[in-house]
């Protein structure tokens, strides 16, 4: 615990208004706090802007590429068109917003919602497990215990509603900043985080002296759940800072989590994916594909983000369009908390006739646990509410919803093969009658009512599309993204250290459970081999000394990776609001 809450405080302590500085950008006078992201390789350039415009660095922050500072209001926006500066955020004051609805990035003014109220918000995880009936399942006592749910993202860090000895397990660091001793396992994203909490967060008793109840039901500044407050969550990081990762890398991940799903008391049911590539390669070859199949025919139901890319998407994102996997579309609430007028949100992809989202579930303007300091906090400052919460959208944030939904059906029902489980959520899911037929699938999640509908037979649940086989080509999984060391980008058939990528041999150990050996993955050393009881968890996946040269022959920095993502509107939280 102590090294992760450590460098949460660091970073806290680092974006803390500074006494006095209370004047806001562009007031002409006085001076503001301000976080400044740098470029790759900027050097020390925008910290000498900074000084010739007046200000002081006051702190470091490595943990996003940049520095906190005091500047003159009047010279903000000279050092946002400064060279080597990528942003520069002004830390706002609080006062409550005049929209009730708290839509931080759609506002006007420059100044973050800093009261919220649970009941009153559609974006609310109160009002969400009411719209899904996860409340109802509550009240039965299914809350999610005994299920592990994987969480392949950006890292988790131990914000309140994610604290508590057995509450997160750290599982490998995959991600390029795994070498980097303060950011091991922490999620410097923010993405990561805000899952998370939708999944799984809650709130102690001890997290608020002053209201022991249960009154909030997932939403309160008081006691936040969210949909399976007492699942599990394993945590495999495999994004950095700005998002940038690889496929190989996220292949590697789920590869880990189908090999150890058992491992020293776990129980991983349920593996969330909440992005996607642009890929189009038939998912019959596509390596990102196979390897989520190969975790679905192994027992983990693997739901997925359908894609941010709106209506005129023809497809969903990789891995979303196997039709094997559980994908989920967005719904927007359109202002009422009766879901009898919900629409598909704008955003999310509609796929085509023969592969479309299998359900939705809520998706815009969800209210999750915010990371302070994480990327998206410094990029979306308007998206804070009520200071430990962030507003965001998308279709990450509905499979979120939807894992939490899994985790409490197979507590109640922990015999229910994959199939079984997507055969039950399709069939009892809400038609809508607003919504696009296409962009819906079988309608809005229904979670109580797939709990007591009757279970179809494994036979009858069985799914007849083909099996994957893994043996096309990595490069078409990455789509058009790719992470870059400086200008030069991974490309080709090679995995982030530059060894050749054999999808036959690799799909075959993928499919035995022996990728991984120890540490090592397609033949190379990338994490450790044993369970140590040091992290914030009581466990952590500890970690090796990378060895070698990434593709373009210089040494891995954590200063040189660029914000390339995967899809371009996932990670980077471009929906975030």
């Amino acid at each position: 615990m102590g090294l992760a809450l450590a460098v949460l405080a660091a970073v806290l302590s680092a974006i803390v208004p500074v006494a006095g500085a209370s004047t806001r950008a562009g007031s002409g006078s006085g001076s503001v706090t301000v976080i400044v992201r740098e470029h790759a390789g900027a050097g020390q350039g925008p910290e000498r802007q900074v000084a010739a415009l007046g200000g002081r660095v006051t702190r470091q922050l490595r943990i996003i590429d940049g520095f906190a500072g005091t500047l003159p209001a009047a010279a903000v926006e000279r050092l946002r068109r400064a060279g080597g500066v990528r942003a520069v955020t002004v830390d706002a004051h609080l006062q409550p917003l005049d929209d009730e609805e708290g839509w931080d990035d759609e506002q006007d003014g420059d100044e973050h919602a800093a009261s919220f109220d649970a009941a009153a918000d559609l974006g609310s995880l109160a009002n969400v497990t009411k719209m899904i009936g996860a409340q109802d399942l509550w009240d039965d006592g299914v809350t999610g215990r005994g299920v592990d749910v994987a969480l392949v993202d950006t890292g988790v860090v131990p914000v309140t509603g994610l604290q508590g000895a057995d509450k997160v397990v750290d599982g490998p660091d995959l991600s390029f900043e795994s070498q980097a001793p303060t950011l091991g396992h922490l999620d410097t994203n923010g993405h990561g985080t805000h899952m998370a909490g939708i999944i799984a967060g809650r709130d102690t008793a001890d997290d608020d002296d002053d209201d022991d109840s249960d009154d909030d039901e997932g939403g309160g500044t008081a006691r936040f759940k969210g949909v399976a407050p007492d699942a599990r969550l394993v945590s495999v990081k495999v994004g950095a800072a700005s998002g940038a990762t690889d496929v190989s890398q996220v292949i590697a991940a789920i590869d880990w989590v189908v090999a150890h799903r058992r491992d020293d008391g776990l129980n991983i049911r349920v593996l969330n994916l909440s992005f996607g590539t642009d890929g189009v390669q038939d998912y019959l070859l596509d390596p990102l594909t196979y390897a989520a199949e190969v975790a679905w025919r192994k027992g983990i139901v693997v739901v997925v983000a359908a894609g941010n890319r709106g209506p005129d998407a023809n497809r969903l994102d990789n891995p979303a369009y196997d039709p094997r996997v559980l994908a989920v579309g967005a719904t927007d609430p359109r202002a009422t908390l009766s879901t009898d007028n919900d629409q598909v949100a704008d955003f999310s992809s509609r796929g085509n006739p023969t592969r479309a989202a299998d359900l939705v579930a809520p998706g815009k303007s969800l209210v999750g646990l915010r990371n302070p300091g994480s990327n998206v906090d410094l990029e979306h400052p308007l998206s804070v509410v009520a200071d430990r919460f962030a507003r965001g959208s998308g279709t990450s944030q509905a499979a979120a919803v939807t894992s939490g939904a899994v985790a409490l059906l197979l507590q109640r029902r922990p015999a229910l093969s994959p199939d079984q489980v997507k055969a039950l959520l399709r069939s009892t899911a809400k038609p809508l009658d607003q919504a696009d037929a296409l962009g819906q699938g079988r309608g809005l999640l229904d979670i109580d009512k797939a709990s007591s509908a009757s279970v179809p037979s494994v036979l009858a649940a069985t799914q007849p599309s083909p099996t994957a086989t893994g043996l096309g080509s990595l490069e078409a999984a990455r789509g058009s993204a790719h992470v870059l060391d400086g200008d030069v980008a991974l490309l080709g058939e090679q995995d982030i250290f530059g060894t050749p990528w054999d999808g036959r041999m690799w799909s075959q150990n993928s499919w035995t459970g022996t990728s991984w050996s120890g540490g090592s993955w397609n033949g190379r050393m990338w994490s450790g081999d044993a369970w140590t009881s040091d992290s914030f968890s009581g466990r952590m996946w500890s970690g090796r000394m990378w060895s070698g040269r990434m593709w373009s022959g210089r040494m891995w920095s954590g200063r040189m990776w660029s914000g390339r993502m995967w899809s371009g509107r996932m990670w980077s939280a471009d929906l975030y609001s």
